[in-house]
């Protein structure tokens, strides 16, 4: 047995000396594999070729962690040939070659066979790396029921490490042994067999309180009607709550005989999300990269994920050569955005109702009346204005109590403006229009503001003189000011400070831009009435614009995108950074693979300084927003997901940027 003292100075030891920077697998990716080989049943020297075959294709491959399933080196169905003499002699040969296969590499291999230890026999993974037995695992749920009777062959797996002799060597053996590997800080990985699974308390839960952040799982699941889903289920489930990546690999075809089909069900999952799976009754090997980086963010962010490490855990120190993992995963270009029409509908639908009733109870609880929003005949706006008279008809308040406030002046055009009037109308709002022209004029030449010299006060000047009318609109119907302004110019401080900045409730606040153009798109499809569609529809197809710069020809002349970047960029930052907590070097790759074909990389580059410093040096706006619905995953709020100090130096993030 390992002796206390020894498993505590295990515990607590670093894998490996390390000197100057750590060892790294760039920005946290490792390469995972889970193999289903076609065996034979009962023929041990066949099944440890066909494993060696895949160990050779998955390192080719450059997969770092390998998984085979469950009592794969004689096959899972061989009943009471587990008893005989000559089969669990032929497993150990069979473990000698397969053990052998693995010299030169320096990934982690799990292998499944029957193993004799104390006269009794278990159910183990044989965890291999380099030509060597690291450690035996063994199965600690044995299930004896339906078609299943492993406890008539195998005997449940002790908790606490002790010692096994395996030709001539001590090798650790038990559930609770954790493999550190240095190549990525935070790499640590566990294991589980089958069953293990969906047991009450899985030895996986366990494992990723004392430290693992990959669980591994080598099963031979039979395939009945519907139990996929089931299977799915967990495995997803379990790297949700695990916060863990998660690499299940089971038997195939080779397994069915007698009663049982099995479908060779492989998956590897990330925090909840499936990255790879198998299509059943097909051979297929399957591969995914593991983000440790993401997942060690998410239990930082995750106040309730306590780590414990019990002192009976054994930590085995494993080293992986340095590497640059190559990225078969995909991260889609608009994370806020489902790809899938229903969800993305369905989502649709979610958001308007977390958007309306938001507002709704901020009118019961200050029993206004009546609504101000500034229509200007743009996207923000517009959504602004759909939630507000859904609130209202969800709070019985006749839609004539919506004042939408109309302000032309010298950016204005013709499109924008028909729009805005369109919109009140078909809507059933009151529509009240003033003209702020004179007054900015006015304004200008108060404060010796040159109106020919289109500056920054220019353009700010008519944006605060639009939020003073509103605000005073608002007190003279005793009703609320409605904010307009969505979460990606918060994020890029897109706003006229004591400006549209300021409102009584934003409404908009939690919605990226790129989600309110499918917003807007989703009420158009869904209102019933083609003349509000119509206009939707033009609002829809009207560029981005603040309208604050005089129109060239009646067109507008002032495109959004063209000063700040295209929102579907900084959308793809603000989510990866503030979700994820990637660092800017691995944004700017990730994004480069996402947007491939849509934008050059020197340009990715340009608008993610853009972004970095804008984010940094707006947060004063961010600190004093006013109150807003949260709607999603990432929301800048000051008083919700976003405590950030609003003279935060950024110097080591454009750093990075300006390395790239």
């Amino acid at each position: 047995m390992f002796d206390g003292r020894r498993k505590f100075e295990i515990c607590v030891a670093p894998s490996r000396k390390r000197s100057g920077m750590e060892i790294n697998m760039r920005h946290g990716f490792i390469k995972a594999a889970a193999m289903t080989p076609k065996i034979r049943v009962a023929d041990p020297a066949y099944n440890a070729k066909e494993i060696s075959k895949g160990i050779e294709e998955a390192c080719v491959k450059g997969a770092k962690i390998i998984v085979f399933p469950e009592l794969c080196l004689t096959g899972y169905t061989c009943g009471d040939l587990f008893l005989q003499e000559l089969l669990l002699a032929q497993a150990k040969e069979a473990l000698r070659t397969v053990t052998d296969a693995t010299q030169g590499s320096d990934a982690l291999v799990f292998v499944g066979l029957p193993l004799e230890k104390d006269s009794k026999l278990y159910n183990v993974a044989a965890v291999l790396q380099d030509g060597e037995v690291l450690a035996f695992i063994p199965k600690k749920y044995i299930p004896s029921y339906a078609e299943f009777y492993e406890t008539r062959h195998f005997t449940a797996g002790n908790e606490t490490p002790e010692s096994c002799f395996y030709e001539g060597e001590e090798i650790p053996f038990g559930t609770n042994i954790l493999f550190e590997a240095d190549a990525i800080s935070g790499l640590t990985v566990g294991c589980e067999l089958c069953e293990d699974l969906w047991a009450p308390l899985p030895p996986g839960t366990l494992h990723t309180l004392a430290g693992a952040t990959v669980l591994v799982n080598l099963s031979a699941s039979n395939e009945t009607v519907g139990k996929d889903v089931y299977r799915e289920m967990l495995v997803k489930s379990s790297s949700a709550r695990q916060i863990a990546g998660y690499v299940y690999a089971s038997a195939g075809e080779g397994e069915s005989t007698q009663d049982l089909v099995f479908g060779g069900h492989n998956m590897i999952a990330e925090n909840g999300t499936i990255l790879a799976q198998a299509k059943r009754f097909t051979p297929e090997n399957i591969y995914a990269e593991l983000d440790i980086h993401r997942l060690r963010h998410e239990r930082r962010r995750m106040s309730t994920f306590v780590p414990q490490r019990p002192e009976q855990y054994l930590i085995l120190p494993v080293h992986m050569e340095e590497e640059e993992t190559t990225l078969t995963r995909t991260f889609g270009a608009k994370p806020f955005v489902p790809s899938d029409q229903e969800e993305r509908e369905k989502r649709c639908e979610e958001i308007l109702s977390i958007q309306s009733y938001g507002l709704k109870k901020r009118y019961e609880h200050t029993g206004c009346q009546s609504a101000v929003i500034g229509v200007s005949g743009g996207l923000d706006s517009t959504l602004a204005l759909l939630v507000t008279v859904r609130a209202f008809d969800m709070l019985g308040l006749q839609r004539e109590q919506i004042t939408a406030v109309t302000m032309p002046c010298f950016g204005t055009t013709d499109r924008t403006y028909d729009n805005a009037c369109k919109l009140a109308k078909t809507l059933g709002a009151t529509l009240s229009e003033v003209d702020i022209r004179e007054a900015v004029t006015v304004h200008f030449r108060d404060i010796g503001q040159n109106i020919d010299d289109h500056d920054v006060t220019y353009e700010n000047g008519q944006a605060r003189e639009r939020t003073q009318i509103l605000m005073d609109i608002a007190n003279r119907t005793g009703g609320m000011v409605i904010g307009t302004g969505d979460m990606s110019e918060l994020a890029l401080g897109w706003a006229t400070y004591n400006g549209d900045h300021m409102s009584m409730y934003g409404v908009n606040a939690g919605v990226p831009k790129t989600l309110v153009r499918h917003l807007v798109q989703y009420y158009a499809d869904t209102c019933g009435d083609e003349e509000l569609k119509k206009t939707l529809l033009d609002v829809l197809d009207t560029p981005v614009s603040p309208e604050l710069l005089p129109p060239v020809d009646g067109v507008i002349s002032q495109r959004t995108e063209d000063l700040v970047g295209p929102y579907e960029l900084h959308d793809f930052f603000l989510y990866y950074m503030l979700r994820c907590g990637f660092e800017p070097a691995k944004i700017y790759r990730i994004a480069c693979e996402s947007f491939r074909n849509i934008y050059d990389k020197d340009v990715i580059l340009k608008w993610l300084k853009t972004f970095y410093k804008r984010f940094f040096a707006q947060q004063f706006k961010r600190s004093c927003l006013p109150d807003g619905p949260k709607v999603g995953s990432v929301a800048v709020s000051p008083r919700g997901d976003l405590r950030m100090p609003s003279d935060a130096c950024a110097d080591i993030w454009l750093k990075q940027v300006e390395e790239l």
